[in-house]
């Protein structure tokens, strides 16, 4: 009898185990979701910078897959951020410009002097459309969001598009108060005076991945920075004008780009502290993945929302070899650095070739979740599954952007398409055209539309023929337009502007440099 119940109790034992195995074996991968704002293609240790230090970042591409061709949909944050949320193009869900940007005849305000008034846009995440973050709660995911939204204001925040929690996400582009406590944000309670918004917001991620370990989540930490204002710590500063240094600190740091000035040199103290705070803040919650026993279960994406900005804003770093920066329509606006772990497949390392897109995000996430895919609502995203498995994709389709807009940074109202390693921007002040070859020239200086016009034929009545099918907005004159306002404006950039960019580098990188006695309230401490 002894014998026998034991057996039975063995048996017993290996049936529980045995469910164990099988429930861990079906159980569904977490998503943990980074997205930074503003970052370049070259900001990062692993995309080519001597300058910026980012050791987690640069562990965790080499831990993943890293596209080396992949975009953004937007030169702009707003209609970027709504395509990863809905998998649809700019000119599709309507939001082409960063909201709260003026249009119209509004525009005669900013006193640019443009030939063209931007076209009207969405100013917030329609309704209608199913988020990413309203697919995974549907299908048992507990959902998360920590950061930036900009997505529209009361009625249009993160909980009303599928997120259980929202920390810190509300309608503003950047940290009202800036980077330490005490900030002016409703979504996020000040605790410690001078705290940094980006560790806390780290913090309150990993938080949310200890407390709910035992459920299945897609949590979307999206920081604030390295958007401006660029701010750091004194000790930061230190450290990256001492390294500036060492490494030289050239005489001129900004050449003229068509409209303004643009950042030739990763040199700047502030925007490398700046960097190293957000690249901290993800070791902090990949540490918390893996605290928690889920980096073997957990799905990780890096990305960021637009280019590095070079010019217009604070002028923060420069995106060399690739032309432009935020706001602009060549690559350096709109290449980002675009990394995917899968912990559980072997191709980690990897690097691929194959042109992607954020809307590729929303499709690829759930066929790795195997969640049943929605083609209704990723309209303009694939699967990059078969890459992330080493499988080459056999298909040549069009990527598409639309900016109707003019960017703060320099950039001009155009659209684009890419295909077949073909580049092709249609500007709308005039409708001339430019392109491009790639990725032989990465830095959008050789237009080679006079030796293939037959190409550039092709992609142009493409490229229309879409924004036709999407109803796309467009850009109109400004009947007001003054030539001699505008000849006048590019004269005071070029005679005043250029010079007063280059003395405050300089300044920046003097050893008395010293922007307010607690640095930016960095030196606050608890009363």
């Amino acid at each position: 009898m002894y014998i026998l119940k034991v057996i039975v109790y063995c048996f017993i034992i290996q049936a529980v185990l045995g469910c164990q195995k099988k429930t861990e074996k079906v159980r569904k991968p977490n998503i943990l979701f980074i997205l930074v704002d503003d970052l370049g293609y070259h900001d990062l240790g692993v995309t080519g910078s001597v300058f910026y230090e980012t050791p987690n970042v640069d562990k965790l591409a080499n831990q993943g897959i890293m596209f080396t061709n992949g975009y953004a949909s937007s030169r702009v944050c707003s209609p970027s951020r709504a395509s990863i949320m809905t998998g649809k193009f700019t000119a599709r869900h309507g939001i082409t410009d960063w909201i709260g940007a003026k249009a119209g005849e509004n525009w005669r305000a900013k006193n640019r002097h443009n030939k063209l008034l931007p076209a009207n846009y969405n100013m917030q995440l329609p309704q209608e459309d199913v988020t990413i973050a309203e697919t995974f709660k549907n299908n048992g995911y507990k959902t998360f969001f920590a950061g930036k939204w900009h997505l529209g204001g009361q009625g249009s925040y993160p909980e009303d598009h599928g997120f259980d929690i929202n920390i810190a996400g509300i309608d503003a582009g950047s940290p009202r108060g800036g980077f330490f406590s005490p900030w002016n944000n409703p979504k996020l309670k000040n605790k410690e005076k001078g705290e940094n918004l980006t560790l806390r917001l780290a913090k309150e991620t990993a938080n949310f991945i200890s407390k709910h370990k035992d459920t299945t989540f897609f949590a979307f930490l999206s920081f604030y920075a390295v958007h401006a204002p660029i701010q750091t710590t004194e000790t930061k500063w230190k450290k990256y004008r001492k390294k500036a240094d060492s490494l030289g600190i050239a005489k001129t740091g900004y050449r003229m780009e068509r409209v303004l000035p643009i950042r030739t040199i990763q040199d700047n103290p502030i925007y490398g502290g700046l960097v190293e705070t957000m690249d901290t803040a993800v070791g902090l919650v990949l540490k918390a993945l893996k605290d928690n026993g889920l980096d073997n279960n957990t799905i990780v994406v890096f990305t960021s929302d637009n280019g590095g900005v070079a010019s217009g804003d604070h002028y923060a770093t420069s995106n060399l070899p690739l032309r432009g920066g935020k706001g602009y329509q060549w690559e350096g606006g709109i290449r980002e650095p675009y990394f995917i772990k899968v912990p559980w497949l072997k191709h980690k390392g990897l690097k691929v070739e194959f042109p992607v897109i954020n809307t590729d995000f929303y499709p690829t996430l759930l066929d790795l979740t195997n969640i049943p895919l929605h083609p209704e609502q990723h309209k303009d995203g694939i699967s990059l599954k078969p890459l992330l498995e080493g499988i080459n994709l056999e298909i040549n389709r069009p990527l598409y952007w639309h900016y109707p807009h003019y960017g703060n940074q320099g950039g001009e109202p155009a659209s684009i398409i890419q295909k077949e390693g073909w580049k092709l921007i249609h500007y709308w002040e005039d409708g001339h055209e430019e392109l491009y070859k790639l990725p032989s020239t990465e830095q959008d200086t050789l237009n080679v539309i006079l030796k293939h016009p037959k190409i550039a034929k092709t992609l142009s009545d493409n490229l229309l023929q879409w924004l036709k099918s999407v109803n796309a907005k467009y850009p109109v004159k400004d009947t007001k337009y003054d030539a001699n306002k505008a000849k006048n404006r590019c004269l005071n950039i070029v005679n005043k502007k250029w010079p007063l960019l280059e003395s405050q580098r300089l300044e920046v990188l003097s050893k008395n440099f010293q922007p307010n006695k607690n640095w930016w309230k960095s030196k606050l401490t608890t009363d």
